[in-house]
């Protein structure tokens, strides 16, 4: 798995190859005796690897069933079992550490540039075993970028995979103030796996956990600390809530530098011994054929159904679009697969569900509806809705999880909103700041106390402090819901209005939901893409504004056969929305509207690229 030169004399960087699973260690730096001898030690300890760190992590995977399939490459079929996985970590862990050149790896950030892949788990399992930290990157983000988190996070190391080594070699090259020791993984070569069981040890000293970066929509990206008790937290509290278990199948498609992919679709299923299945790189046809193998005629094609689906609306937006053009028995096939009884769960996050995707989506799956849920980097999930379909409210986020306390905060006294006070006297709905607290929340943004300080408010019952989510909500009880046997799942539902900063807008006296206008505008045919922004006005302090991206079979259907525009958009609003709420100003792209890589718009950017800097 991992192979080095050695000494902390060298000047070079130490060259590592991490091969599956285990490996033989062939160095890239061998010129002296002294190195060979160093190179047939290590060959030698990697084969004696046989004990692991007693974290809760690696204690569920163990007494998961050995033979049971822990994760499949969806393209090439490769299966990987529960117990090839935990002793694939063991050796791993020993020639990480043995790589260091003789430093401590205890709380060290090790930053890796890997593809959605068996070889991904056992490389972060790998470094959390090492008693460190670790950083995930993305191959989509530029060199700049991933310099910038590695000079953040003062990463010691740098692993990358074969595929991108050419990314890793250009973050590398130039404009690092320290550089990290470099390695490659290296997929080619195989050897027998160990024999015996592996040991877990008591770690007294836990520094192991995650580091995941903020967006960078409100202000420069921060590093998020989730030691490894947070990780352990923010599973059990899903696995709770969502029932994973070892008969769940999980077709992953997600990005895993970000919590959505890391914690919901890949650490909770390993805490709960379900299957993962990577689809890399994402394909949209590839996604259909993936659902529909199980029901397909020819028993060739034939492969376990998939039970559980998490992705973002955008991708539910493209399965949509894109069904209609399947052949006609891949169109039967993946209706079969979508229904209740095949699809036990399939969940929305990360970005606001428009309600025509909602529909579609339940009109296209026989009645499956998709489950809403609410979280960040910070702290994970902390609200969702619940099993039932009757607790899957259009437009709301549902109840705290299993172990995540909230509360409502007036954005405008800062006082506590309680149960029950959820209305003004003249009966409008209150609005407040989402606040959480408990185990699943993080520790801190790395190496800015300030930053970590601002975002956290005192409790008053003296149980500790509050995370400032920054995100607006209502909260009101809903009649149907929350009757369902689950005890978290229970009381008034929360209902996300937007950012207190980007979508509260505030003009001429009233505050505007931008997620309520994007719903609306969503909701017309001729719109495929929205984002509603607020602009700086004179006259009402802000105005409402729309950027959206035309569908291409009603972009024509303005008055007088034109290109639908701004008035059309005012007139279909009209009998939607009150005055004030309807965008002043619209701009129309092509191609679609610029996105992260969970799907989520970066307004402030957008405002300065589309309207200009002072808007």
């Amino acid at each position: 798995m991992l192979t080095a030169g050695f000494g902390a004399h060298c000047a070079s960087p130490i060259t590592m190859l991490l091969r599956p699973f285990p490996l033989l260690c062939t160095s890239r730096r061998l010129t002296t005796p002294n190195q060979n001898k160093s190179f047939f030690n290590l060959l030698q300890s990697s084969r004696m690897a046989s004990t692991l760190p007693k974290l809760p992590v690696f204690e569920a995977i163990a007494k998961h069933d050995p033979e049971s399939t822990a994760v499949i490459h969806a393209t090439s079929g490769r299966r990987f079992t529960y117990g090839q996985l935990l002793k694939d970590v063991a050796v791993a862990r020993d020639q990480l550490r043995q790589s260091a050149a003789g430093q401590s790896l205890d709380g060290q950030r090790v930053a890796f540039l890997v593809e959605n892949s068996y070889e991904y788990v056992v490389t972060w399992l790998s470094i959390l075993g090492s008693n460190s930290i670790a950083v995930p990157l993305s191959s989509s983000f530029p060199a700049s970028e991933l310099r910038y988190i590695l000079d953040n996070s003062d990463a010691l190391m740098l692993l990358s995979s074969d595929k991108f080594q050419s990314k890793a070699d250009e973050v590398l090259k130039e404009g690092l103030e320290k550089k990290p020791i470099s390695s490659t993984i290296d997929k080619k070569l195989e050897a027998d796996r160990s024999s015996g069981t592996i040991q877990l040890e008591e770690s007294p000293d836990d520094q192991s956990g995650l580091m995941l970066y903020t967006s960078g929509t409100t202000s420069r990206p921060k590093g998020v600390v989730l030691p490894g008790s947070v990780l352990t937290a923010q599973s059990q509290s899903l696995q709770q809530a969502w029932n994973y278990t070892s008969r769940d199948h999980l077709l992953h498609v997600l990005p895993l530098h970000h919590i959505h992919g890391t914690i919901n679709a890949l650490l909770t299923p390993l805490f709960a011994g379900s299957i993962i299945e990577f689809l890399f790189p994402f394909n949209v046809q590839a996604i259909w054929e993936r659902l529909a193998a199980p029901f397909q005629a020819d028993e060739t094609k034939k492969k376990p159904t998939i039970t559980f689906l998490t992705v973002v609306p955008t991708i539910y937006n493209r399965l949509l679009s894109s069904h209609p053009g399947l052949d006609e028995p891949l169109k039967h096939a993946t209706k079969e697969a979508l229904l209740p009884q095949n699809l036990r769960l399939n969940i929305s996050g990360s970005a606001a569900l428009p309600t025509p995707t909602k529909t579609a989506w339940t009109e296209l799956s026989g009645g499956n509806v998709l489950l809403e849920r609410y979280g960040m980097t910070e702290v994970g999930m902390a609200l969702s809705c619940g099993l039932d379909f009757a607790d899957r409210v259009d437009g709301s986020v549902g109840w705290p999880l299993p172990s995540v306390e909230a509360r409502l905060v007036d954005t405008e006294t800062g006082q506590s909103i309680p149960e029950g006070s959820e209305l003004t006297p003249s009966g409008q709905e209150r609005e407040g700041e989402i606040q959480l607290r408990g185990p699943t929340v993080f520790k801190e943004y790395w190496r800015n106390p300030k930053a970590t300080a601002e975002e956290f408010a005192e409790g008053e019952d003296g149980k500790g402090k509050w995370f400032k989510t920054g995100d607006v909500a209502t909260r009101k009880v809903v009649e149907g819901a929350g009757k369902s046997a689950r005890e978290w799942a229970r009381g008034p539902m929360y209902f996300i209005r937007g950012r207190k900063s980007v979508d509260i807008i505030k003009t001429g006296g009233e505050k505007v939901s931008a997620l309520e206008i994007e719903r609306e505008l969503l909701s017309l045919p001729q719109i495929s893409e929205a984002a509603v922004l607020g602009l700086a006005s004179e006259q009402w302090g802000q105005k409402v504004a729309a950027v959206v991206v035309l569908a291409p079979e009603q972009a024509q259907t303005g008055r007088g056969g034109k290109t639908w525009g701004v008035m059309d958009m005012r007139r279909a609003l009209k009998e939607r929305l009150a005055g004030y709420k309807i965008p002043q100003e619209l701009r129309v792209l092509e191609g679609g509207i610029p996105k992260n890589a969970m799907g989520k718009v970066n307004k402030k950017t957008l405002i300065k690229e589309i309207f200009g800097e002072g808007a």
